[in-house]
């Protein structure tokens, strides 16, 4: 898109968009149109509610969640079980297992995940806070709910073993067959991986 076809305000809006993840420079062309043709029902509002998240919205001191209490609403609700704390790489993951409804439990987002590509160590992720909250009284049980990629499995290796000595239950998600999956359009890995995690 030429520079002159469009003001400097329509540029800026386009080119932050393309940053967000899954939005190329043509997605973001396209989006950008989109809430342009609605100031009042879609532009106006988005950019109130991007305002008040940037304004209001933080990392929690504890788990790592986004929200506007801190502690979150997740860490200062009742009835979680304090014994059993799931390591979650993103917030994002957070959410999904929230959603799924299947740990009533207390989490700790990492904050991504080691990366020796990318330049991310032990000391750029939340893992010494980890240990911490590992080490108190109450828990019981750590699970490593790290995604079954090269980073996340070699994030779990060295979670668990800075865990090692301290008196916890270290486990991980199985993985494997997803609910619904054919065993011939699945991956070698996949099929190995339920494999020995078979019961």
């Amino acid at each position: 898109m030429s520079n002159r076809s469009v003001g400097p305000e329509i540029t800026r809006l386009i080119e932050m968009m393309s940053k967000l993840p899954g939005m190329g420079p043509r997605s973001a062309r396209r989006a950008a149109l989109h809430l342009l043709k609605k100031p009042e029902q879609l532009l106006a509002p988005m950019a109130r509610a991007m305002a008040d998240a940037a304004q209001k919205v933080s990392a929690c001191d504890v788990c790592g969640n986004f929200d506007t209490l801190n502690p979150c609403a997740v860490c200062q609700a009742t009835g979680r079980d304090e014994a059993v704390l799931c390591v979650l790489a993103d917030v994002g993951d957070l959410w999904a297992m929230e959603r799924s409804g299947v740990f009533r439990g207390r989490y700790h987002v990492l904050g991504g995940c080691l990366s020796a590509l990318d330049g991310i160590g032990p000391d750029d992720l939340n893992i010494a806070s980890l240990i911490s909250r590992a080490g108190q009284d109450q828990v019981k049980e750590v699970i490593l709910a790290l995604n079954a990629t090269v980073d996340g499995q070699t994030t779990a290796h060295y979670v668990a073993d800075q865990l090692e000595n301290s008196g916890v239950i270290v486990s991980r998600l199985a993985h494997g067959v997803p609910v619904g999956g054919e065993l011939g359009s699945l991956d070698d890995g996949t099929i190995a991986a339920a494999f020995s995690s078979r019961r």
